[in-house]
């Protein structure tokens, strides 16, 4: 959420903001239903300043004049009951409207409409170049039968699957992996809740806007998290934090669930645009300050970065445009890693930062030292790894021309030595 009093002093710049990164938001309109609200607040506040005064005169006054006052104050009091009906109805369209602002970027992210103008910002690694005609992630998860996509969607539907055998410990191999590195980086790990309650979600920055996207457990009014920033964010939620106690840096392993409404026929082959998935994902909680959030977007990236290096996958970052970007970003760099089926660089990574945004709609705050005041933290978050779209790169980048596949040599003391994923007449 945006502070009302940066919208007053210059609508121009949230109007601009909304046309860039494509939201529908009528900024005339909101500070119209916020002029309207202040006016009804003042003059409620004003009734009741002159109901108190009149009242605490009656006393004092002849019995004339009491009775005149006492019609003062009935007139009085069906005024403040026209006024609070009225602020009933204006708060929740105010609110509503706050939430469907969008927050403006730094100025160094490039203006685009989509993903498609995002700007590469440099590329690590060598592309491995094939002395065989190389097979995509599908094919070699069944041939080596650890990949189950047939009975995946029997049992759940489309944009499912099962990893099996070799499948199975592959993908917890590279979770754990990238765990043990953020705790190793000084990170507290969380398991955490992934049922969400609609204030938490709408606290972080998904709601409104990606219902459609969330299974939502209406029953339970519940829903889904499509990704542990939800929980982890939102942990200090309506708390003030001491200034020392930050930076809050948290990681969570968690399994995450979306819909991907609106992709029908899009990526439905293999394990890319998938219902569920597993995730490694780091929130840093800082102080209120555009240089800290910098050095955090920075590190949290390169925490990223090092474990792609780690699993030797060339990968490029990109400074993610305006109209790829969701409504609280104020800047994201996407990691995309080389995937040869695709023949392109995909992206497996999001590294997001929201200054104050998430902070204001979970009014989670820190007590600052020098001002003794009570101040909105920064949030920042980004994947660490999520598979099993990490398992494309590393299955087609690691296969042999037998149809093996050599596993990472960082992952091997996670399958108890293992150094190949082959069947057994190899």
């Amino acid at each position: 959420m945006i502070d009302i009093k940066q919208i007053r002093e210059n609508p121009e710049r949230f109007k601009k903001a909304t046309k860039d990164k494509n939201f529908d938001v009528d900024i005339d309109k909101l500070l119209e239903t916020d002029q309207q609200l202040r006016d009804a607040k003042k003059q409620l506040q004003d009734i009741v300043s002159e109901k108190n005064h009149i009242g605490k005169s009656i006393p004092k006054l002849s019995n004339d004049e009491k009775q005149s006052a006492l019609a003062q104050l009935s007139e009085l009091k069906q005024r403040e009951a026209e006024h609070d009906e009225n602020i009933k109805k204006l708060q929740p369209e105010f609110d509503e409207l706050m939430l469907l602002v969008a927050q403006p970027t730094d100025e160094d992210v490039p203006l685009g409409k989509d993903d498609t103008e995002n700007v590469e910002i440099r590329k690590e690694g060598k592309v491995r170049q094939f002395d065989f005609e190389p097979k995509d992630h599908l094919q070699l998860g069944l041939a080596l039968d650890i990949i189950d996509i047939e009975r995946g969607v029997k049992l759940s539907g489309s944009r499912n699957y099962i990893l099996k055998g070799d499948g199975a410990l592959l993908h917890w191999a590279v979770l754990r992996f990238a765990m043990d590195y953020m705790v190793g980086k000084g990170y507290v790990p969380f398991s955490v809740p992934i049922l969400m309650k609609d204030e938490t979600m709408t606290g972080t920055g998904f709601f409104p806007g990606s219902e459609d996207q969330t299974y939502q457990m209406e029953k339970d009014q519940l829903n889904l998290a499509g990704t542990a920033e939800v929980p982890l964010t939102a942990y200090h939620m309506r708390e003030i934090l001491k200034a020392e106690e930050l930076p809050k840096k948290y990681v969570a392993m968690s399994s995450c669930f979306r819909r991907e409404a609106g992709a029908a026929g899009k990526d439905t082959y293999g394990l890319y645009r998938i219902h569920q998935f597993d995730k490694i994902e780091q929130v840093v909680i800082c102080e209120n300050s555009v240089e800290v959030s910098n050095k955090f977007h920075d590190e949290i990236l390169a925490n990223a970065e090092h474990v792609c290096q780690a699993l030797e996958l060339p990968y490029r970052v990109a400074n993610v445009c305006t109209g790829d970007l969701g409504r609280g970003q104020v800047k994201k760099f996407d990691i995309e890693t080389w995937m040869p089926s695709r023949n392109n660089y995909c992206e497996t990574h999001s590294a997001s930062k929201f200054y104050e945004f998430q902070a204001r709609r979970l009014n989670l705050r820190y007590k600052d030292p020098s001002t003794r005041k009570n101040v909105f933290c920064h949030t920042l978050n980004n994947t660490v790894i999520a598979s099993p779209r990490i398992l494309i790169p590393i299955l087609e980048l690691y296969q042999n021309a037998d149809g093996s596949i050599t596993i990472p040599e960082v992952l091997r003391p996670y399958m108890n030595g293992k150094e190949k994923i082959a069947n057994k007449d190899l």
